[in-house]
C-alpha cells in the first residue's frame, strides 16, 4: 500500500508538471481548472494519509534500530513531512488561483509562483527517492508479518476501507 501510494504521488507530480506545461503552450483552459483542482484533492486528502503511516509504522522501528545513518535520513525524512506541509501550504495557493479563470490579463504562472510549485516537486521528488532506496527496503527487513499486517489494517481503517 505504501508503494501504491508513492505511484500516486509521482502520477499528481507528473500531472502538475503538465499542468505548468500546458500553462506555458497554451494558457489557461478549463482542463487546467480540472487538473489543479486534482492535484489539490490528492495532496489535501491521501499525501497526509500516507506521511501519517510512515510516521506511525515505519519511522519507529527504524529509528529504534542500531543504524546512525539510517537514523539521520528518517530524521530528515520526518522533517520533510513538516517542510512538505509547509510547501503545500504555498503551492495549493498557487493552484487554487487556476481552478477558476484567473484574473483578465494573466498569461501564466508568475516567476515566484513557479519557483513554489518546482520547490514543492523537487522536495517530493527527494522524499520518494530516499524512502523507496533506503527506508523502505530497511524497513521491510525489519518489521515482522504480524506488524505489517497491524500496519495494514490502521492504513485501512483510517481511510474508511475494511481490512481484509
Amino acid at each position: 500500500m505504501l508503494g501504491a501510494c508513492h505511484e500516486r504521488v509521482e502520477r499528481m507530480l507528473g500531472l502538475l508538471a503538465k499542468l505548468k506545461h500546458h500553462v506555458l503552450v497554451h494558457g489557461w483552459d478549463e482542463s487546467v481548472a480540472s487538473a489543479a483542482r486534482d492535484v489539490i484533492r490528492y495532496f489535501d486528502q491521501a499525501a497526509p494519509l500516507h506521511h501519517e503511516d510512515e510516521e506511525r509504522h515505519v519511522f519507529p522501528p527504524l529509528l529504534a534500530g542500531d543504524d546512525a545513518v539510517l537514523r539521520r535520513v528518517v530524521r530528515r525524512l520526518q522533517q520533510d513531512h513538516l517542510d512538505m506541509e509547509a510547501a503545500w501550504v504555498a503551492a495549493r495557493a498557487v493552484l487554487a488561483s487556476v481552478t477558476q479563470s484567473p484574473q483578465p490579463g494573466w498569461a501564466h504562472f508568475s516567476a515566484p509562483d513557479e519557483a513554489t510549485l518546482i520547490g514543492f516537486t523537487r522536495l517530493y521528488d527527494r522524499h520518494l527517492h530516499d524512502e523507496d532506496g533506503l527506508v523502505y527496503p530497511a524497513a521491510q527487513t525489519c518489521l515482522s508479518p504480524e506488524a505489517l499486517q497491524v500496519m495494514s489494517a490502521d492504513m485501512m481503517l483510517r481511510r474508511g476501507l475494511q481490512p481484509g
